[in-house]
């Protein structure tokens, strides 16, 4: 019969001083040896317990290692009664596919949560998207320092309650630590859409949320706003809030991509949603596009930063520093958003309406109809800036 055992092959050490564990088959006396995808330091091996020491993933490869082995012993039983007429290196081709052959991390089954998690994020096609899912990775590392061994089917009620007692330490609101719950959720619905599990922890969990703060400026602080005398640089900043307002809203990172204005509208694709979007430039827009004209965008923020992000982090800073005191200390480009809805349901604009212009609208005949009629939405918008701007009902 063979014998099995694991040996860090220190003969060869790469770059961060770390060498190869691999899987010793002795048998009619050769030798031969398959790489079982672990690396660590001298320090971090224990030749006598055949186990990962010191090592912040000691318990997890652990397991790993040990389930590795018994299927190559229960294998090797498989094969007891062929076993005298086949050599050394042929036992290891048939071995070999049990055992793990990536040389820096093993690879993990493909119910394994972390490296199902890497894979869903790389296919997003948003950036944000992906780093949201790459925060959760982060995250969850922060919670359990074994987090790259434990596959779906370890992840049960108890666990998530857990993990979100964690996150609650750092982020109180349940609207925040529901981002990483979900991400974990999406990654469940995915696997259980490839058949790689039919687990699924989330039946028995339920998401808790809060009310989301109130974020809309009143017709009267918004006036304030607009009409309070400010330095160049502050005025420049209130200006691309009051633009974002006329324009409906707008997202800023859309706001960064336009490049033109056709006919008097701009006409973009929400950069969130993939939903279209035609709004009319009213002559109030026009003036501060002018001021702040690109070269290469219609406004020059897309000019200046490669990433709107940048920008975005210096224009929230500012918009809470405007009046003395300061109008809203929480303010941000989102209010315009909310605030131009809240004030257009003020002046009892159709909700359908309001919905179609904030690209809310949904699939019945009535929604589809109010989408394709921009005359309404025109209309909509006019109002809410004659009553913002000159305080016209």
């Amino acid at each position: 019969m063979a014998n099995i055992k694991l040996y860090l092959d220190t003969r060869s050490v790469d770059h961060r001083n770390t060498s190869a564990i691999k899987v010793v088959i002795s048998h009619k006396g050769r030798t031969a040896l398959i790489t079982s995808g672990f690396r660590v330091k001298a320090d971090q091996w224990d030749a006598s317990l055949q186990a990962v020491i010191g090592h912040p993933r000691a318990k997890s490869w652990n397991n790993i290692l040990t389930a590795m082995i018994y299927n190559v012993r229960e294998e090797l039983f498989k094969l007891r009664r062929e076993i005298d007429g086949i050599s050394a290196t042929d036992l290891k081709h048939k071995l070999a596919p049990l055992i793990t052959g990536a040389e820096e991390q093993p690879e993990a089954p493909r119910d394994f949560l972390i490296p199902l998690m890497k894979n869903f994020a790389t296919n997003k096609q948003k950036t944000r998207t992906r780093e949201l899912y790459e925060t959760t990775i982060r995250r969850l590392r922060e919670f359990d320092a074994d987090i790259d061994g434990i596959r779906l089917s370890a992840i049960n009620k108890s666990w998530l309650i857990s993990f979100d007692n964690f996150l609650s330490l750092t982020s109180p609101s349940p609207n925040a630590r529901n981002i990483h719950l979900r991400n974990i959720r999406a990654v469940f619905n995915a696997a259980i859409d490839d058949e790689i599990t039919t687990h699924y922890p989330f039946r028995k969990f339920a998401l808790k949320s809060a009310p989301t703060a109130k974020r809309s400026l009143t017709a009267r602080q918004l006036r304030a706003i607009i009409s309070e005398p400010l330095p160049p640089h502050l005025a420049a900043y209130r200006d691309i809030f009051t633009l974002i307002f006329m324009l409906i809203g707008i997202n800023l990172v859309d706001l960064c991509n336009l490049d033109k204005i056709i006919d008097n509208r701009i006409e973009y694709t929400r950069a969130k949603t993939g939903r279209f979007y035609s709004i009319k430039v009213e002559p109030e827009a026009a003036e501060i596009i002018q001021r702040h004209r690109g070269r290469y965008h219609l406004i020059d923020i897309g000019d200046r930063y490669d990433n709107y992000r940048n920008y975005t982090i210096r224009i929230n800073a500012a918009l809470k520093r405007i009046g003395n005191p300061p109008v809203c200390s929480e303010l941000s480009t989102y209010w315009a958003r909310h605030s131009w809805a809240t004030i257009a349901a003020e002046l009892d604009i159709p909700k359908e309406t309001i919905a179609a212009a904030l690209g809310h609208g949904g699939n019945s005949v009535t929604d589809i109809y109010i989408r394709f009629d921009d005359r309404k939405i025109d209309e909509a918008n006019r109002r809410v800036l004659d009553y913002v701007l000159y305080n016209k009902k």
